[in-house]
């Protein structure tokens, strides 16, 4: 027999971890049936175990390591995998709905289907989450397809049809972390790794209701020791999981109490009672005392009424406040007498169709190994390796920058779903850079950004890594952080609008002038380190005192800019022509200096001027937006009154003196002073030039600045370069 075994292909080792014992089995599925090859089971030597939930995580290694070394022997064959359940304790479910779209048909396959299914969970853990507010971390234990669809309408199978969309309804159950975490602790300390994880529910629904009894309203309840777990079925598929944490161990405990012994021989009693008229047994006093199967239930009877209503309202609150067609009842606890006929009463159905599963339900099951064991404790172990065919759900740890870390396993677990579940900062995978530069150039933000860091050095297994390597179970993470850069560093002379030359004609010479920069408001030369939050202001203009100093050349008489008489401190912009006479003595002209009565002269006559200049640039800037509105408004498509929106009426051009100031821009490459108010917009100019807008003859008028198309209430600053002028060709754009 042992030949034969080790001949055998893929073998499946289910291990039904219950509270009083542990159950083991072996087999594989072939020609369409489930093959045992060997059952072996072993109860806990202490209460090791209590409602499910594992309380010393050593000893109940041990125990799985019994098991596993006896199934070894028996099969001659070495097991490292092994699949196992977990009962139902603070259980959680969420029916979730999840799709997925192709652009065009598309032939399903099984993968396919399983991708939709992991779709599934992932959606319903998000939601999960989303919903429970709670600092205990909880993990997908099991799934159930309740529907699925092809192209919006429900299927049996989707596999090998063509669809545009497909989709699922699944429920998903999920358990606290320490519940999962004692299940794997316990299974490794036996040198085992979980191949699949699954629910006592749904174990045991794959082998005692099969598909074709799914279609009707039913319930299975699967009475262990520490919890009684339940399932429910409707319309072919699974609808609802639930749990209560009172089984076989509470009715032991109430003989514990009667009978004055301890645990392990009031659960001898128990047993016996169901076989023997009399049980013999000996108290804590060492007396030999004997009780009758009759007293046994009597005792009980109460208890076991409790608990089959407890079963009964479960499942009622499960199916909608209603009760179910039939119950069908698994495990050891539900064999105490007179549990079926107490639950068939407490949901008010007749005691036929509340029935004990085990032998009958195992038509599809061969079993090889010699005295097989084919009662109703053998229908979760053996469900649990069939969900091993059903479903693929599994846990892997890692070790994360020594980190014990748990991860959910879709197949495709990278470094950074690890370094996620550790809670290592995303920003640490990444290079960092240096804190930025920000100032301000002309007014405008800028923005120099930092030296970007080195990044993350990774390491898996102490081989080279990066954030996308895949990472498998017992693996070793190790990720140094990435580091930062440098901070953003720029020297002024770097400005792209200091790389441009002024360009000027002094005395006939076309000179090239660098631009200079002021920062906050003082003058800096090109190597000053620009600090964060700098204003900076480019000058686009010299003084002629400038020039003859960037020259280093005297300073002579008779200063003439674009052939008209100037001072020292006369501005000279791009394409000026400059000239002055070396040899000629400085007149007072071109000094800076005058006497009081002289400056108080100029003053007044400036007052004098700027008044009268202030009622005719009103006037004139009035009309000139009006004409202007007009001739443009085929161009921007904007009425005539858009192009002096934000004009007040109420204070006209040339009003407001003592908030006015001047500003010199170039027209036609002539400066031209505009004074009298506060700011200055385009349309402003026509009142300090001569242009006539009633010459147009059929022309339209040509408007840039600074070298592109003007709008007419665009803000204007000193020095800019403004061009006004007739274009002859009336098909050309202005």
């Amino acid at each position: 027999m042992a030949g034969v075994r080790e001949g055998q292909g893929q073998l499946v080792f289910g291990l039904d971890i219950g509270t009083r014992s542990i159950v083991g089995t072996v087999g594989y599925m072939g020609g369409g049936k489930f093959h045992v090859l060997a059952q072996y089971s072993k109860e806990h030597d202490t209460r090791s175990m209590l409602d499910g939930q594992i309380h010393d995580i050593g000893r109940v290694g041990q125990t799985i390591r019994q098991v596993k070394e006896m199934l070894e022997a028996d099969l001659n064959r070495k097991l490292t995998e092994v699949c196992i359940a977990a009962a139902g304790r603070v259980l959680r479910t969420v029916t979730t709905h999840a799709e997925q779209s192709f652009d065009e048909d598309h032939e399903v396959t099984e993968e396919d289907v399983y991708s939709l299914s992991t779709l599934g969970v992932e959606q319903a853990y998000e939601e999960f989450v989303k919903n429970n507010e709670t600092e205990m971390k909880f993990y997908c234990v099991g799934y159930t397809p309740m529907r699925h669809y092809m192209n919006g309408y429900q299927i049996g199978n989707l596999e090998g049809h063509k669809v545009r969309n497909m989709a699922v309804d699944l429920i998903a159950t999920f358990l606290p972390d320490d519940v999962v975490d004692g299940l794997y602790k316990a299974v490794e300390q036996a040198d085992l790794h979980v191949a699949n994880l699954t629910l006592e529910p749904i174990a045991a629904i794959q082998l005692a209701i099969p598909e074709r009894f799914r279609m009707l309203n039913m319930a299975l309840v699967d009475v262990g020791a520490g919890t009684s777990d339940i399932s429910i079925t409707k319309d072919g598929t699974i609808t609802a999981y639930g749990m209560i944490p009172v089984a076989g161990d509470s009715l032991t405990d109430i003989i514990v109490q009667h009978c004055l012994v301890d645990f392990e021989t009031a659960e001898r009693i128990k047993r016996q009672a169901g076989d023997r008229e009399t049980v013999e047994y000996q108290d804590i006093m060492g007396l030999t005392q004997k009780i009758s199967a009759g007293e046994v239930e009597k005792i009980l009877a109460g208890h076991v009424r409790e608990m089959a209503k407890q079963v009964a309202d479960c499942i009622r609150e499960l199916n909608g406040e209603k009760s179910v067609s039939a119950v069908f009842v698994v495990g050891g606890g539900g064999t105490i007498p007179g549990y079926t006929e107490a639950l068939s009463e407490e949901l008010d159905i007749v005691k036929e169709r509340v029935a004990i599963r085990g032998q009958e339900v195992m038509q599809g099951i061969e079993f090889e190994n010699v005295n097989p064991r084919r009662d109703s404790m053998m229908v979760t172990p053996i469900g649990i390796c069939l969900s091993y065919y059903v479903q693929s759900n599994n846990f892997i740890f890692v070790d994360f920058n020594g980190k014990r870390v748990k991860l959910y396993d879709n197949g495709r677990l990278s470094v950074a779903d690890a370094a996620v579940q550790s809670d290592f900062s995303n920003e640490d995978l990444f290079p960092k850079r240096g804190r930025a530069l920000t100032y301000q150039v002309n007014g405008k933000s800028r923005m120099v950004r930092g030296i970007e860091g080195e990044a993350a050095v990774i390491h898996v297994n102490d081989e080279p890594a990066d954030i996308y390597s895949q990472v498998h179970n017992g693996d070793h993470v190790e990720v140094i952080p990435s580091t930062a850069g440098e901070a953003a560093a720029m020297e002024l002379g770097r400005l792209p609008e200091l790389a441009d030359r002024l360009h000027v004609v002094v005395n006939g010479t076309r000179i090239d002038l660098p631009k200079t920069a002021s920062v906050n408001g003082h003058m800096e030369n090109e190597f000053y380190r620009i600090q964060d939050g700098d204003d900076i202001k480019v000058r686009n203009s010299y003084t002629v005192r400038e020039i003859a100093e960037f020259m280093d050349v005297p300073l002579g008489g008779r200063i003439l800019v674009n052939d008209t008489p100037a001072k020292q401190d006369t501005k000279v912009y791009e394409n000026f022509t400059l000239s002055w006479d070396v040899n000629a003595e400085t007149t007072f002209a071109d000094l800076e200096e005058e006497t009081e009565e002289e400056a108080a002269k100029r003053q007044a006559a400036k007052a004098a001027a700027r008044e009268a200049a202030a009622a005719k640039a009103a006037k004139a800037a009035e009309e000139a937006a009006r004409r202007i509105a007009g001739q443009v408004a085929g161009d921007n498509g904007s009425p005539a009154g858009a192009l002096v929106q934000g004009s007040n009426p109420a204070e006209p051009p040339g009003t407001g003196f003592q908030d006015s100031c001047e500003i010199t821009v170039v027209v036609n490459k002539l400066p031209v002073a505009l004074k009298g108010k506060s700011s200055y917009v385009f349309v402003d100019v026509f009142s300090f030039i001569d242009f006539d807008l009633n010459d147009s003859r059929g022309r339209s008028i040509v408007t840039q600045l600074n070298g592109r198309r003007a709008e007419y209430m665009e803000p204007l600053a000193e020095g800019d370069a403004i061009e006004i002028y007739w274009e002859e060709n009336l098909n050309s754009s202005v």
